[in-house]
């Protein structure tokens, strides 16, 4: 996508100076800051302080680590000791762990002097495979949109719901909620898009970051706005993203999705789920008591960063002095309340079955 007239991807490879490249995501959405990625230090820290962020995304970035450490030194004990500290930065997302273990797999078998040009080509090939499942399941979604738009009177927007930012930020490229959006705006279809703000770090901000510079029509609203715009007809459609989805359709998402599914279900309103494939953990059948929550710094509730009135950027505190915070990061979406799964293979429901048939070859593993 483009920042400034420039096309960007959250991650890319320079070539020249031999290193990665990544968009310091804790500056948006008011400064556009890039940073080089050096050592597996540098990595491990990109990851957890969420200077890269959202699941797709850290698991291309675990990716590049896992070369860059074959780089290094290309024994069996220090890949599997990079697999470990690339592997302890965030427990939620799966995409980080698939990541890791694809490089690992297809690292094993090969002498040792030809491990890091391959780590290296495997980075890149997964970053460019999530640049078009992205496009892939935006072309999925807009077949849905078109579906709402058909039944509005001329010219009326089709208004979506969307928590947290599952945007072109969060991926390599397109992203996976937003990607149906970007189709629908180029497309010409009238949208506009109902962004929570999801605390506690105000994600939604970078959703209306990427939003307001493609130009699509958007609000920015408080996370507890959603229940009451579905109950007066203001929201069409919702899409979310996903950290990790079970076998069997349940869904990780932001603290708060589940929230949202609960008020869509009650007003009748679509609830969808947007998602790649390495998203889906195979090995997980009920999200609610086998996935586990990350839990976050209490600082993030207790605290908010934002631009101060002389323009500089500040983080203030928000509750008085004492109070401790607490902030689990994820919740869990149960299926039967989620209306469809919008993968790179189609649509389906968010049941065992559903997720089959588009899979076959996974689900049976």
């Amino acid at each position: 996508m483009k920042v400034n007239g420039t096309h960007y991807r959250s991650l890319w490879w320079n070539a020249q100076d031999d290193v990665l490249e990544i968009i310091d995501q804790r500056s948006l959405p008011y400064e556009f800051i890039t940073q080089q990625v050096k050592t597996l230090e540098d990595f491990e820290d990109a990851i957890v302080e969420m200077r890269v962020r959202g699941a797709p995304l850290i698991g291309a970035t675990a990716a590049y680590g896992m070369a860059l450490a074959l780089k290094l030194d290309a024994s069996d004990a220090h890949m599997d000791a990079a697999w470990e500290r690339l592997n302890e930065t965030r427990p939620t997302a799966i995409n980080l762990r698939w990541a890791l273990n694809r490089c690992r797999e297809a690292m094993r078998p090969l002498p040792e002097a030809e491990r890091a040009a391959a780590a290296l080509q495997l980075a890149h090939d997964i970053a460019d495979e999530d640049v078009e499942i992205c496009r892939q399941i935006g072309e999925h979604g807009l077949k849905l949109i078109r579906e709402i738009a058909a039944k509005k009177p001329a010219g009326e927007p089709v208004r979506l719901l969307t928590h947290c930012n599952a945007g072109w930020i969060a991926t390599v490229d397109w992203g996976t909620a937003t990607s149906p959006m970007y189709h629908a705006h180029d497309a010409g279809i009238p949208l506009h898009v109902w962004v929570d703000e999801t605390r506690p770090r105000n994600q939604g901000a970078l959703t209306s970051w990427e939003l307001g510079s493609h130009g699509v029509p958007h609000t920015y609203v408080t996370d507890n706005a959603g229940g009451h715009l579905m109950q007066h007809g203001q929201v069409d459609m919702v899409i979310v993203g996903t950290d990790r989805t079970t076998r069997r359709g349940d869904v990780c998402n932001k603290i708060g999705t589940y929230l949202k599914a609960l008020a869509a279900h009650d007003n009748g309103v679509p609830f969808y789920v947007a998602l790649p494939s390495p998203t889906i953990d195979w090995t997980v059948d009920d999200g609610v008591a086998e996935i586990p929550i990350e839990e976050r710094s209490p600082r993030e509730t207790t605290h908010i960063q934002g631009t101060m009135e002389d323009g500089s950027i500040g983080v203030v505190q928000v509750t008085p002095e004492g109070t401790p915070g607490g902030n689990p990061a994820f919740d869990v979406t149960p299926n039967r309340l989620v209306t469809g799964l919008i993968t790179e293979r189609g649509v389906c429901e968010a049941t065992p079955e559903g997720l089959a048939a588009l899979f076959p070859e996974m689900a049976g593993a």
